[in-house]
């Protein structure tokens, strides 16, 4: 896989030329091997994109996002027939060992509620509540203290009166970097044959992403700890950016040192093969950096 962000914000056209992507702009034109891309995020409604260049970006397994009229991103592509999937394979899925399922989603809710007190302590809130939850944390969060330390962590962050359903910039923010959180997420699972609609904890039946969801919760306090160290007014080209670029972002995972974007293909790819039995230890270590607002994304087009 590769390892590079592209965003495109102006009238563009991306086409493929002997393994290369063409981006064309009013006063540029840029090559990128197509084997060295991450993530294409068109950020615009004035980019097109040839069927040739979305081939080629599938046959990577390149995610590739689209915007709205609101800047949120509204549609992604996901790969039909990876090479990987089997009837075995999504046989397997379904049929995944409960006790499995409910030690990793034990293991990934210990995990979040970990980085959410790491993100408070450096924001210099009071965590001793948050703490205090930890404790009370069963196989399965069969109490669901993952909702309990939420409806304490992000008051924490943004104020008293502070709530997640509110439209505000702050929120609007947060959706952004969730959204792409989930598509990088749902990028591995997909390119490893697996099917983002069977999730272990979520199973809204509308939701296609139920797995992915999943996944994502150990990361997204990374998103919230640079939201909360911005004063956002608006959900503009700049904050899009920051967000974006965070996936470049140095940190330690098991302890060792590695991209944010290679953090999240081994951790997923970890947890698809303890649920398939394929090891029978996961260990969960991420640790939110202090330093998130520092890197520069690789293209900005």
């Amino acid at each position: 896989m590769g390892w590079r962000t592209i965003m495109i914000s102006q009238h563009a056209k991306v086409s493929l030329t002997t393994g290369n992507l063409v981006i064309q702009t009013d006063s540029d034109r840029l090559h990128v091997p197509v084997d060295q891309v991450n993530v294409l995020l068109i950020q615009t409604l004035q980019a097109v994109i040839t069927t040739a260049a979305v081939a080629a970006l599938s046959e990577e397994h390149v995610k590739i996002i689209f915007t709205g009229r609101d800047g949120q991103p509204i549609c992604e592509t996901a790969e039909c027939y990876p090479h990987l999937r089997t009837a075995a394979l999504v046989t397997s899925q379904v049929n995944w060992p409960h006790d499995r399922v409910a030690n990793l989603w034990t293991r990934v809710v210990a995990a979040k509620m970990a980085n959410q007190i790491a993100v408070a302590d450096l924001l210099g809130a009071e965590t001793r509540s948050l703490r205090d939850e930890v404790d009370k944390l069963e196989l399965d969060d069969a109490t669901n203290r993952e909702a309990v330390v939420a409806r304490q962590y992000f008051p924490l962050l943004f104020g008293e009166d502070f709530s997640r359903s509110d439209l505000v910039p702050e929120n609007a923010a947060l959706n952004y970097g969730y959204s792409i959180l989930l598509s990088l997420v749902d990028r591995v699972i997909v390119s490893r044959g697996y099917l983002t609609c069977f999730g272990i904890h979520h199973k809204n039946a509308g939701n296609g992403f139920n797995l992915g969801s999943d996944l994502m919760e150990p990361f997204r306090p990374i998103i919230d700890y640079w939201v909360a160290q911005q004063k956002i007014n608006d959900l503009t080209p700049d904050v899009k950016f920051g967000l974006v670029r965070l996936f470049d972002l140095e940190m330690t995972y098991q302890g060792k040192k590695e991209l944010f974007s290679n953090v999240v293909e081994k951790y997923v790819g970890q947890c698809l093969k303890y649920l398939n039995a394929e090891i029978d230890q996961i260990r969960i270590e991420v640790e939110v950096p202090d330093e998130v607002s520092n890197y520069a994304i690789n293209d900005y087009v």
